[in-house]
């Protein structure tokens, strides 16, 4: 099993722009040298908690600090701009990376995003189905490209001004053939959305703030998309997100990862249940659909969401997780705000030299 990284991320309000950008361009470096797999930076233009507004401007600063992560937007929301923008910038991306870029792709969920760009009332699924078959169309065709898909709001072509001699009218491609590499980010229990990302070989990473149980229902779904291709699933392609911290004392672990006040995870959890609980997701917290809301408290969250604890505790929490669950490829670890950066660096490095050793020697067997 690999691991990964992935950061939204989530900052308290009071730090400022500069050093919280720092912090996370660090821990992705920290993720690099301590040899995770990929590192998933996620993005929105109005919260305040949340950074980071381009994901992939963001870790273009990471390319020559980093040596053999792969850079991946976690995600791009493809509602927010032209796809023909995604399609020129990822493909750029490609070349600057040396082809350490992946391209995670969301609609977009945020409702005050959607407010600021004009567009809180159109469909952001359609939206995101429309673009990313652009993208895709953009990468497999050539110019003057001549793009006008059935029920696809966004035409494309250069006809009129492509000059070939002059070298204009011509969009680039990947340096990855025959391209990067598309995750989608699934975020809902039985979701329809990973059947598609089946069909077209996209790869699936479930979301951290789900319910093992509902995660669980992602495989099928995605494996169905895959038959319906004529293809096998893999659950190597198939990542899954936590929120984890380990630490070498378990009182340390306990109180940081969950109990108290000041805990980074504690303060995350609190932000999303809020933000869930707005915009009618909390569903995404029950354990079984008629589950009163007043049960869903922060506590009950914590306890179901966070796994934490020394090496040997987490170790055993990832494969009972993954017994749950069923085979996948990577554990995409969630990375937070470093309360006390000590303790936040210590947690990465003993998932590297001390969980995943454990984990991958237990499933092995």
């Amino acid at each position: 099993m690999r691991l990964g990284y992935f950061s939204m991320p989530l900052h308290p309000l009071g730090r400022t722009w500069q050093e919280t950008l720092a912090e996370d361009r660090e821990a992705v470096i920290l993720a690099d040298r301590l040899g995770f797999h990929d590192a998933f930076i996620g993005e929105h233009l109005t919260d305040l908690h949340e950074n980071i507004t381009s994901s992939m401007l963001f870790l273009a600063t990471l390319i020559s600090d980093t040596e053999q992560i792969l850079l991946a937007t976690g995600t791009t929301n493809l509602s927010h701009q032209h796809p023909v923008l995604v399609a020129a910038h990822a493909a750029m991306f490609d070349h600057l990376s040396d082809g350490r870029f992946i391209l995670g792709v969301s609609p977009g969920a945020l409702p005050s995003d959607a407010e600021v760009l004009g567009i809180l009332d159109e469909d952001r699924n359609r939206l995101f189905a429309e673009a990313i078959d652009v993208i895709c169309a953009v990468w497999e065709s050539e110019p003057p490209y001549r793009l006008n898909l059935p029920d696809n709001r966004f035409t494309v072509t250069t006809e009129q001004t492509i000059d070939l001699d002059l070298g204009v009218g011509v969009l680039p491609k990947p340096l990855q053939t025959p391209r990067p590499e598309i995750v989608g980010t699934v975020v809902a229990p039985y979701s329809k959305g990973v059947v598609a990302m089946g069909r077209r070989d996209f790869h699936p990473l479930s979301a951290n703030f789900l319910l093992p149980q509902w995660v669980a229902t992602h495989w099928p779904n995605y494996a169905e998309g895959k038959q319906a291709a004529g293809a096998s699933a893999d659950p190597a392609d198939w990542r899954i997100a936590r929120t984890i911290f380990v630490a070498d004392d378990p009182a340390v672990a306990e109180g940081y990862g969950r109990a108290d006040a000041s805990s980074p995870y504690r303060f995350y959890y609190s932000q999303m249940l809020t933000k869930m609980r707005k915009i009618g997701r909390l569903g995404l917290f029950k354990t079984h659909r008629d589950q009163p809301d007043d049960e869903i408290t922060l506590d009950h969250v914590l306890d179901r969401l966070v796994i934490t604890g020394t090496p040997e505790s987490v170790a055993e929490q990832i494969v009972d997780f993954r017994a749950e669950t069923g085979d996948f490829g990577e554990l995409v670890y969630a990375g937070l705000d470093w309360v006390d950066p000590r303790l936040a660096r210590r947690s990465m490095e003993l998932m590297t030299q001390k969980v995943m050793p454990s984990v991958n020697a237990a499933i092995g067997a």
